[in-house]
């Protein structure tokens, strides 16, 4: 049941005018949605599927949404309305203000009966209820976390099948970021890792192109690195950038050592300092002996163009002659 006095307006959505009536709606009649990103992991972590009271009781244990009580006591109310799906009352934005409430009206079942929303059409399209979330939470001032941003896009891209190029325009950022956390989101799903808190472990894990390689050539280390991870042995997410980095990167004796557990992850991460890891020198020639020992590079320098051919040799005499005299002077 929906206040009569009612103020109606539009909002703009995918270029379209959405018509909208700005309400009081009792807070009984409405419902959590399961697919906002705030509560889709623990929703959809759950072996069984989880009824709106179980949803609620979920998110009254939140540290935010106590915080939330006592900023909507302080004010008499919200500040901003709920944005409800008309139709099944959906809360489709709001839904920790919406389980703040139901902890007031616990308390005071009067003056915290009725909540101010924002009714969308009931037969709003899926396309323009993602759009008004990414508005908010991704490119507007209320962001989620980027556990939650990135999950927001995984669904919109791999559930709903919609394009990449086609949520950045929507949300106006680049397919680039957008293929960037997918990534790092799906790696979680593919790895049961239901752990907002483990994200930026993760991040940081898949970042560099050094690791790339090895999780390449040995298929077995992503398991191992997010075992490691869950059962506290790597503790914090700056081990993973500062040591685990560096230590799967050095590859060799010191990886596998960490991979099969027979040095801790401070042991290989002092081994992996002494192969060179923290040492930009030595990757630098290790760099240049990769490149000038590579078969395609010895094919570019036969077949390109004269000119540039003779300045490749001249380069290449000067670092032979400057080679001779560094290795005279470490003898």
């Amino acid at each position: 049941m929906t206040n009569k006095f009612a103020e109606k307006h539009t909002v703009t959505l995918l270029g379209q005018e959405v018509p909208v009536r700005t309400c009081r709606m009792p807070q009984a009649d409405l419902k959590f949605y399961p697919e906002n990103p705030r509560i889709y992991s623990f929703v959809h972590g759950s072996t069984e599927s989880m009824s709106q009271q179980e949803i609620e009781n979920r998110l009254k244990k939140l540290d935010h949404v106590n915080k939330l009580v006592q900023s909507i006591k302080a004010h008499g109310g919200l500040i901003n309305p709920l944005i409800v799906r008309g139709g099944d009352n959906v809360v489709l934005e709001g839904n920790s203000r919406l389980a703040a409430y139901r902890i007031l009206a616990q308390i005071d079942a009067i003056q915290w009966g009725q909540v101010k929303c924002t009714l969308l059409p009931n037969d709003i399209q899926d396309d323009l209820v993602f759009a008004l979330l990414g508005q908010y939470h991704i490119i507007g001032q209320k962001a989620w976390a980027p556990f939650e941003q990135a999950g927001y896009l995984w669904r919109r891209s791999k559930l709903h099948g919609v394009a990449v190029d086609k949520i950045g325009r929507e949300m106006g950022i680049s397919v680039k970021t957008i293929n960037h956390l997918v990534s790092i989101y799906q790696f979680m799903v593919d790895n049961h890792e239901e752990d907002p808190d483990r994200w930026s472990y993760y991040e940081e894990y898949l970042k560099p192109r050094k690791v790339q390689k090895q999780r390449e050539e040995h298929p077995e280390l992503d398991k191992i690195i997010v075992s490691k991870i869950r059962s506290g042995e790597i503790s914090k997410a700056v081990d993973v950038r500062d040591k685990v980095v560096k230590i799967v990167a050095i590859g060799g004796k010191t990886l596998r050592k960490f991979m099969e557990k027979k040095e801790t992850l401070d042991e290989c991460y002092e081994s992996a300092i002494e192969r060179g890891a923290n040492n930009q020198v030595l990757k630098k020639i290790e760099n240049f002996k990769k490149m000038i020992l590579d078969p395609d590079t010895k094919d570019e320098l036969l077949y390109m163009p004269e000119n540039q051919q003779k300045k490749c040799k001249f380069a290449l005499l000067k670092i032979h002659k400057a080679v001779d005299q560094l290795l005279k002077k470490m003898e």
